[in-house]
């Protein structure tokens, strides 16, 4: 495993900015965006290809994807 620390791309359509940080900063940088630039409207966040594909890994790994998931109550 590599010693970098991971860091989560975040875009800012408004802004047209994107940016890199952190993972445990990730919550504290996009509200503090939004906050000071947008009045705390949630403009800036994860890069949408990040956020698609962290869902899909998550539905993945709890089974949700699998056929008798969708079976089950």
């Amino acid at each position: 495993m590599s010693t970098e620390e991971l860091s989560v791309p975040i875009v800012c359509d408004e802004c047209e900015t994107e940016t890199r940080v952190p993972l445990d900063d990730l919550a504290d940088a996009l509200e503090r965006h939004n906050a000071e630039k947008h009045g705390g409207e949630s403009v800036a966040e994860v890069n949408p290809a990040i956020k698609d594909r962290l869902a899909d890994l998550v539905a993945e790994d709890l089974g949700l994807f699998d056929e008798d998931a969708a079976e089950r109550p």
